[in-house]
Order: structure tokens, then sequence, then C-alpha cells
């Protein structure tokens, strides 16, 4: 699926099984308790936070999905172009990284 595909379904999706879409902050509000969602998984999986019970059934790539939905809903609601977004800032980081990741030393 691209990017341009899965911005068409879930639009078709929010306006028909999901009847409309909630307004920006809402979203934004939905989007911000997606990303904590994963954030607790990684704490959990790869930190040194030890899980609960009710983490144990909790999968990150399904909370990614999550974060990518709202994501898609905020675009689509606000006019943007997800994939002419992308290539525009790939561009960007591409022409002012050029060298700049390489010559980390940190990177070494």
């Amino acid at each position: 699926m691209t990017i341009q595909e899965a911005q068409q379904i879930i639009d078709e999706w929010t306006t028909t099984t999901g009847v409309r879409y909630f307004n920006e902050l809402t979203n934004m509000a939905l989007l911000t308790e997606e990303v904590g969602e994963v954030a607790r998984i990684i704490a959990r999986k790869y930190g040194e936070q030890s899980s609960k019970e009710s983490d144990k059934d909790k999968e990150l790539a399904d909370e990614l999905a999550d974060v990518m939905f709202v994501l898609i809903c905020i675009a689509n609601q606000t006019g943007v172009d997800l994939t002419e977004a992308l290539q525009k800032n790939l561009a960007k980081k591409s022409l002012r990284d050029a060298t700049r990741h390489k010559e980390n030393e940190k990177l070494r």
C-alpha cells in the first residue's frame, strides 16, 4: 500500500465507518496518546522498566499502526499530501545532512 492509498483508504473508512473526522485538536490529543502507548512498549521491551500484566498483550506493530492512522487522519483533514511532504522532507534532510552524520564522531 502506498502512502497515497493509505490516505484514501483511511479517508473512506473515517467518513463511513467512523462517521466523520474528530476535530484537529481531538486528533492531536489522540496522536499524543498513541505515541505514549508506543513509548510505554519501548520502555518496557528495550528499556529498564518492567512490564505490568496489562502490558503483556500490547504489540508494538499495532501501536505504531495506531500512530500512523491518527497521523494520516490529521494530514487528510488539513489537506496535507503525505507522499509529497515526505519527499520534500527527505530532499531537505539529504541536502542539509549530506556530510553531517558521516563527520559525527559520536556515530563511529
